[in-house]
């Protein structure tokens, strides 16, 4: 697959949130992003990071080192030294943008193109929420000691609870929260039965072997979605709230 990066290098950290190394961490957006950078073969540390100095005030986000010295002609392209980014979508465009990434959904025509971002907006905008409920108001206690593990108790029975009652009047707000413990279930089991009924399409018309990778909308090369969906996958699969 033409996932190869560009020679534009720069040092990259990736803040997850977590201060596990080598293996996956809860969010799918931090799966998310190492995907796209790990298609792409970019070097890169991670560091657990926090909110509080993230510039959208979440993870993940990175910080990139030395940008200017790294374009392919040597002059300076107007970067900053170091500059941070957040947001996983946003950090995929602008890498792409900087030449660090391929674009991947470059070559997609018009309708491919939309079946992309309706699968993104599938995952990112309904079914997070949908799993944002299981883990934050079904399996609270699981959730908050993984999540705020940098904060010893007392504080972190306070710290949780605000953070409950804010995702309580988020998931209210965006309208997951008013629908029962029931419907929430099978309309997060549609999603999943949707998206496997597609995954089985498209390992079906694809052109390589039992042991090769294929994509989730049935093309030679991944898009964007794909790191997406591995992010929710995997992100489901090891998370324990």
């Amino acid at each position: 697959m033409v996932t190869q990066s560009t020679n534009v290098n720069p040092d990259i950290t990736v803040f997850r949130g977590f201060r596990e190394t080598g293996q996956h961490v809860w969010s799918p957006y931090v799966i998310k992003l190492e995907t796209r950078l790990r298609f792409a073969g970019v070097r890169y540390d991670t560091a657990a990071g926090s909110p509080k100095t993230a510039p959208k005030g979440k993870v993940p986000y990175i910080e990139c080192r030395d940008l200017s010295a790294s374009s392919p002609s040597g002059e300076a392209n107007g970067f900053q030294q170091t500059v941070k980014i957040g947001d996983s979508a946003i950090i995929a465009k602008t890498l792409t943008e900087w030449g660090v990434l391929p674009d991947l959904n470059g070559a997609l025509d018009p309708s491919k193109k939309l079946q992309d971002m309706a699968l993104i907006a599938l995952l990112e905008n309904k079914l997070y929420f949908y799993h944002t409920w299981e883990r934050w108001i079904q399996n609270y206690y699981t959730m908050r000691d993984h999540v705020l593990w940098p904060i010893p108790y007392p504080i972190r029975i306070i710290v949780g609870l605000l953070a409950y009652r804010a995702n309580l009047a988020m998931l209210n707000g965006q309208g997951t929260g008013r629908f029962t413990e029931e419907e929430i279930a099978k309309s997060r089991r549609e999603i999943w039965e949707a998206i496997s009924a597609q995954l089985i399409t498209s390992r079906s018309s694809s052109k390589g072997g039992d042991n090769e990778p294929f994509w989730v909308l049935g093309g030679e090369q991944p898009t964007e979605a794909d790191t997406c969906l591995f992010g929710f996958i995997v992100s489901a699969w090891i998370c324990a709230a």
